[in-house]
């Protein structure tokens, strides 16, 4: 049965807190484990060889939303800024609405083409965000969430995994620069913290 957001508007998702927050906490160390990890850290050895964790907030229950996504299926390619001269080729998936605060949100999602044939991303979605906490505990050009297509028209949203582009740790990386039109006017407290570290 199709159901339309104008319908019916799901808020948070309701599910065993205990469960949910060890799911963040394995979330967590699984990012601590692979920036200590040489073979995929994005950090430079002078570093990730004093490396003791990544800053994040405290596990939020209230932060983790199911989502009501609108498909766009007309939408059409378009190339996304990075903070490098190379262009994604991205397009709208959709568009997904939600509530946090008492208040309605809306953010656009997108789907990479050039990662569409390879193996592991036939699903993937990409959310990158900002919000009012950019440039304070947060890094000022916004944060990234990964996510997976749906069978249905409702999708997890959960932002204590959201995390900080790799430009962030190192500036070889080219990272896709958050659209103006996926910024919340609030304040996300929940996921990665910005990274501060002490020049060796």
């Amino acid at each position: 049965e199709e159901k339309r957001y104008h319908d019916e508007k799901p808020s948070s998702i309701v599910v065993d807190a205990d469960d949910t927050i060890k799911e963040i906490l394995q979330f967590q160390q699984d990012l601590n484990e692979s920036f200590k990890d040489p073979e995929v850290s994005p950090l430079p050895d002078r570093y990730r060889k004093d490396f003791r964790g990544l800053d994040f907030f405290d596990p939020d229950t209230s932060f983790r939303v199911m989502a009501y996504l609108e498909r766009t299926p007309e939408s059409l390619p378009f190339l996304m800024p990075t903070t490098t001269d190379r262009k994604a080729l991205e397009r709208v998936y959709g568009i997904v609405y939600f509530n946090i605060g008492q208040k309605e949100h809306r953010l656009e999602v997108y789907q990479n083409l050039d990662l569409l044939d390879q193996e592991g991303y036939e699903d993937y979605l990409f959310l990158p965000f900002t919000d009012k906490t950019n440039g304070e505990s947060t890094y000022a050009g916004g944060r990234y969430i990964d996510l997976d297509i749906p069978e249905g028209d409702s999708l997890l949203i959960d932002f204590n995994k959201s995390y900080n582009p790799y430009c962030v740790y190192n500036k070889k990386y080219s990272c896709p620069i958050v659209p103006e039109v996926n910024h919340l006017n609030t304040e996300i407290k929940a996921g990665i913290k910005d990274f501060k570290t002490k020049e060796p």
